[in-house]
């Protein structure tokens, strides 16, 4: 019964949600069980370009971290606003969402060339966050009970968060800046005077994820509970 339920919940879930949230456990599985070792993951320029090592250009997006306090955070964020962005801006438009993914990683990457960062997946979901945040900019979060703010302040408490820890802001501020330019040529630029839509999804990409009509049994996740515990929680002004 309860792997059924399990099971149940689990297909639920969105599929690129759920490809990429699994595959980052599957990972963290992988190395908590010493079958590999954070070694054979990390972005490392010169094994990618000089010895062909190219899986690192992925799995490096994959780790973060022993099963701990940071590993626990990080997953539930990634799912968290993943999983909100896929059923909310992205509702139907499953090719746009793995494009964002493509773009973003494909630029995180090119940033993480020329700054000393060996994972990427804490930028990426900070990037998630930031597309969200961004997109929802009414909705009223509460950070441990601690702050009140609206949402588009969320990647910058996220920063200070990391500050509070000891941890580096670099890889917040990678994640912001890829963030922002990916929202600025999606959502603003476009509607300048002048502008035009420069990102544009692959029509091979929309031939494999999109499909004609949605799953009438789908159950979306409420985008009005963003964070999911205490210090994500949320409602829009006026609500």
């Amino acid at each position: 019964m309860a792997y059924q339920t399990f099971r149940q919940e689990y297909l639920q879930v969105p599929p690129v949600t759920r490809a990429y949230t699994t595959a980052c456990v599957l990972t963290t599985a992988a190395v908590q069980l010493e079958l590999i070792t954070p070694f054979q993951l990390y972005f490392n320029p010169e094994l990618i370009f000089k010895h062909f090592q190219v899986w690192r250009l992925i799995t490096n997006y994959l780790f973060f971290g022993p099963v701990g306090f940071n590993f626990l955070f990080n997953m539930i964020f990634l799912y968290r606003y993943c999983r909100m962005l896929e059923e909310g801006s992205f509702r139907g438009r499953t090719a746009d969402f793995v494009f964002m993914f493509l773009f973003g990683g494909l630029l995180m990457t090119v940033f993480g060339l020329f700054v000393n960062l060996v994972f990427l997946g804490q930028a990426f979901t900070i990037m998630l966050v930031y597309v969200w945040s961004r997109r929802n900019p009414y909705v009223r979060m509460n950070f441990f009970g601690l702050l009140i703010f609206q949402a588009p302040f969320l990647p910058w408490v996220l920063m200070g968060f990391s500050l509070l820890l000891g941890n580096s802001i670099i890889v917040d501020l990678l994640g912001i800046a890829v963030g922002h330019i990916y929202f600025f040529l999606e959502d603003v630029f476009p509607n300048q005077p002048g502008g035009r839509r420069l990102l544009r999804t692959p029509s091979v990409l929309k031939a494999v994820f999109d499909t004609p009509e949605d799953d009438p049994n789908y159950n979306p996740l409420p985008e009005e509970r963003p964070g999911g515990f205490a210090w994500g929680e949320g409602q829009r002004l006026g609500g």
